[in-house]
């Protein structure tokens, strides 16, 4: 599962076109119900720290810019053991598919960036 491009509104992950924010969960692709980073709250990110087996880190993509996450968030996260890194989309992408290619269990939040910005991903 590797986040290929970003385009406007959405993304193309291994071919299949996500419309609006969504949660990667390998292997699943699931739609997430965040507006923008000020939705990103402890009811949202439940669904990343009751997987198993537990992932190793969340990477949230928070549209163009990175923005600040509500700190009662990643308090949540920490204390269910849960790294997080917080970037821009385009670099969430990035840190995702090197982190998949090194075999690690990780998940991502991704809201889409509103400028369509395509990226070069490699392909195992």
């Amino acid at each position: 599962l590797y986040q290929r491009t970003t385009v406007t509104r959405g993304f193309n992950i291994d071919d299949n076109k996500v419309y609006g924010p969504c949660a990667l969960l390998p292997p699943a692709i699931l739609q997430w119900n965040v507006g923008g980073h000020e939705d990103i709250s402890e009811e949202s990110v439940s669904l990343f720290h009751l997987l198993e087996p537990r992932i190793e880190m969340l990477i949230l993509g928070t549209g163009s810019r990175t923005e600040r996450i509500n700190p009662k968030v990643l308090a949540l996260l920490k204390k269910k053991g849960i790294a997080v890194e917080v970037q821009d989309t385009a670099n969430a992408c990035a840190t995702f598919n090197f982190m998949m290619s090194e075999g690690r269990l990780v998940a991502a939040g991704l809201i889409p960036p509103s400028v369509s910005k395509a990226l070069e991903v490699h392909e195992e």
